[in-house]
């Protein structure tokens, strides 16, 4: 597990589709701040389905900008 405190942003130039996973995401209260977790799960077809693939966690901050960064490219 992770968590991200900033970004920076570089451009994909050879991007190709992804399959789509389920995601989770959680509210997060560890006392002294709160987070946002994503929690991605590996692909139906894999060996064991369903389990936690990746988790990421945003602060505050790091979530606001990912917003900011969202906004301006959509």
């Amino acid at each position: 597990m992770a968590t991200v405190r900033k970004f920076t942003v570089v451009p994909l130039d050879d991007a190709r589709p992804h399959e789509d996973v389920e995601a989770i995401v959680r509210l997060v209260d560890c006392g002294r701040e709160r987070l946002i977790q994503i929690d991605t799960y590996g692909r139906p077809t894999r060996e064991k389905p369903g389990k936690l693939s990746q988790t990421i966690r945003l602060d505050k901050a790091a979530f606001e900008k990912l917003v900011e960064i969202g906004s301006k490219h959509f």
